[in-house]
């Protein structure tokens, strides 16, 4: 303060601040010390400082947030740095400052005076929330001022369910510990806490702090209780979160229908499936190590269980159209509907064609004919000609040469059925991969949306 060094007092064992006019003399100082020695000589802390025990003290609070700490999701524990004005009148604390050399500013320290007992109603341990070190400004017409920092511990509901892209009411409730409403009533200093001083938090933006008086009456006593109560309104800053657990996942959703557009004789769609199944289960872990334990599961970790889900369905699928791509020649033809719907119709509309077949254009795989055995026991003269010597009487060898006609006929219906299990299987491929890419990116942009 710049004060002459003969300012400062020594009375009753305590640093006094004397504050008067500017430049304090020895002569003024002489009176500050008379005065504080005038103030204190019958003077007790441990009574309300009013006139008639009926009346009732006003007590003005006003919170300044200077920091946030620390948010402890999991323990639900807010940790504040604030400062903590209160304001009273002392009756017992008065001066004419013309009898004092128009000294009417002191500086005592808080312990020598009456202070309200107005503490922390949510806090989280046992730790007083404002220190008992520091002094109170006292005016001549015997109101006090007591700004006092703080660091407060308190109790808050935190509510995961739209995690990264939560917002939080944290109240932090102030009121006195064992006088009424007819003894002690406390009000707040304006609509809001002050934010003038407030250093930014790298997680939590705040958006407000407005304050709110309460007249509470409880069980146990008849008369009310008032208390002030302010709410700290808080928004986390999602881009971390975004950055590092969100895009990553959103990527590899999208990564996982490409599986269905994978060929089906490289050898890779299920290894695909099963490695993006495999990095979402280790991003579900590092999730899982941040998020606290709560009943609502929060929206990332819907993202993430609806994400796993549908690689888990895809694999699947995928497993089973690789069996109809590797249809045997054994295998039975592909039934009716079936070519008509999805070979023909599907097929058609999502552009699915054999080589050198236009898109658009779907032409029905052909029946092949079936064999005919040859005819047994027919006679030299069955031939059109009549001579013994023409290869159409030589019945061994058109036999054989009907056999290989026949097996012939039997490999190439065998090839085509095949072929049609193939092209099932692309269809259904192009099908699925339209599906699942749909739905991975309208969940994306439902939660990107969500972020902005």
């Amino acid at each position: 303060t710049n004060l002459p060094h003969s300012c400062l007092e020594a009375g009753l064992g305590q640093t006094v601040l004397l504050t008067g006019s500017p430049g304090c003399s020895g002569a003024e100082g002489r009176l500050a010390h008379k005065l504080f020695r005038d103030l204190f000589a019958n003077y007790t802390s441990a009574l309300r400082p009013v006139a008639d025990t009926d009346q009732t003290l006003n007590v003005t609070l006003e919170v300044t947030l200077s920091q946030i700490i620390d948010m402890d999701e999991r323990n639900q524990v807010l940790t504040l740095y604030l400062w903590i004005r209160q304001e009273w009148t002392d009756t017992y604390l008065r001066w004419n400052p013309d009898a004092y050399g128009g000294l009417d500013v002191i500086h005592i320290p808080s312990s020598l005076v009456w202070r309200p007992d107005i503490v922390l109603y949510n806090k989280a341990d046992a730790q007083p929330p404002v220190s008992a070190s520091t002094n109170v400004v006292l005016r001549h017409d015997g109101s006090v001022r007591w700004d006092a920092p703080a660091i407060t511990r308190s109790s808050c509901r935190v509510d995961v369910s739209a995690f990264p892209f939560d917002a939080q009411r944290c109240g932090l409730t102030f009121g006195s510990w064992t006088h009424g409403g007819h003894q002690l009533d406390v009000r707040p200093r304006g609509a809001t806490a002050s934010l003038a001083d407030f250093v930014d938090n790298v997680e939590w933006r705040v958006l407000g702090m407005p304050a709110q008086r309460r007249v509470l009456t409880y069980g146990c006593c008849s008369e009310p209780y008032p208390d002030v109560t302010f709410t700290l309104l808080l928004r986390r800053r999602a881009a971390a979160y975004v950055c590092n657990l969100l895009l990553p996942c959103v990527l590899i959703s999208l990564l996982a229908p490409l599986a269905f557009h994978l060929p089906a004789d490289s050898g890779e769609k299920v290894s695909l499936g099963v490695t993006v199944l495999l990095a979402l289960t280790v991003f579900q872990l590092l999730l899982a190590e941040s998020m606290p334990p709560a009943e609502s599961v929060p929206l990332i970790g819907k993202y993430y269980m609806a994400t796993m889900t549908m690689v888990t369905f895809s694999t699947a699928l995928t497993i089973l159209i690789m069996n109809l791509h590797y249809c045997g020649s054994s295998a039975h033809p592909v039934p009716a509907w079936a070519r008509t719907l999805l070979l023909g119709h599907l097929a058609r509309g999502l552009c699915v064609q054999e080589r050198g077949e236009p898109c658009g254009q779907f032409r029905p795989p052909e029946s092949p004919p079936s064999p005919q055995p040859p005819e047994e026991g027919a006679g030299p003269l069955a031939g059109p000609c009549h001579e013994l010597q023409c290869l159409c009487h030589q019945e061994a060898l058109l036999h054989h040469v009907a056999t290989i006609a026949n097996t012939f006929r039997s490999y190439r219906a065998a090839q085509r059925r095949h072929e049609d299990w193939k092209r099932l299987a692309r269809v259904m491929d192009r099908f699925f991969l339209g599906i699942f890419f749909s739905m991975a990116l309208v969940m994306s942009l439902l939660v990107l949306v969500k972020a902005l």
